[in-house]
């Protein structure tokens, strides 16, 4: 059965994407990138607890709160959903192989929030080294909390969005590829992969 890694965040959106692709005959694995120290441990249970109504019998945790602040300090912040994306997307793609995924799945919606730009979802995309899923894409944000109620995900997804934490209040809608590479220089990306796969760790759930 092919298999894909849902980028499992604790919110609403991710575990219905990883939900529809389960009905499409795909296999699951999760990760969850994790903001601590910046948030307290409340995103994993929130993402354990969405694992196991998705079936899985684990995650797969990132530390990622200070891969992310490095973003935070040597970048524009403008760009931070941007960077953060793509660092999530090199991360995911690096471990996919052992896990036996040929693709990445997320709950990224066009134009639901600010950064989810067509422009930006590209930018991402040219990061990522395997196929991006996104079974939400055109969905509207309604339709995805019905599914959500129907599936029994709400309830444990409902909450503020902690993945926003570092994030600007007004990020960039539409920046070229060049800039973000060009930001994306300032740091060491090679190194922050390497940093976050060392931290990896498997949660049951």
């Amino acid at each position: 059965m092919p298999r894909a890694l849902l980028l499992l965040s604790g919110g609403i959106d991710s575990p219905v994407a990883g939900k529809l692709l389960q009905e499409q005959g795909l296999a699951l694995e999760a990760v969850h990138f994790s903001l601590e120290p910046f948030t307290d441990g409340g995103g994993e249970e929130k993402a354990k607890a969405l694992a196991k109504a998705l079936g899985l019998a684990r995650l797969h945790v990132v530390p990622a709160g200070p891969l992310f602040g490095e973003l935070v300090k040597r970048a524009d912040e403008r760009l931070y959903f941007v960077l953060s994306k793509r660092l999530m997307a090199r991360i995911a793609g690096a471990m996919a192989p052992d896990l036996g995924c040929a693709a990445i799945a997320t709950g990224e919606n066009l134009g639901q929030v600010s950064s989810q730009t067509l422009p930006n979802l590209a930018s991402i995309d040219r990061a990522a080294p395997l196929p991006v899923l996104r079974p939400l894409l055109a969905y509207d944000k309604v339709d995805i909390i019905d599914l959500a109620r129907e599936w029994g995900t709400f309830e444990i997804s409902k909450g503020p969005e902690l993945c926003d934490v570092l994030g600007p209040s007004n990020p960039s809608t539409g920046a070229a590829l060049e800039r973000v590479e060009k930001e994306e220089s300032r740091l060491d990306v090679e190194a922050l992969v390497k940093q976050g796969l060392a931290g990896l760790r498997v949660a049951a759930v």
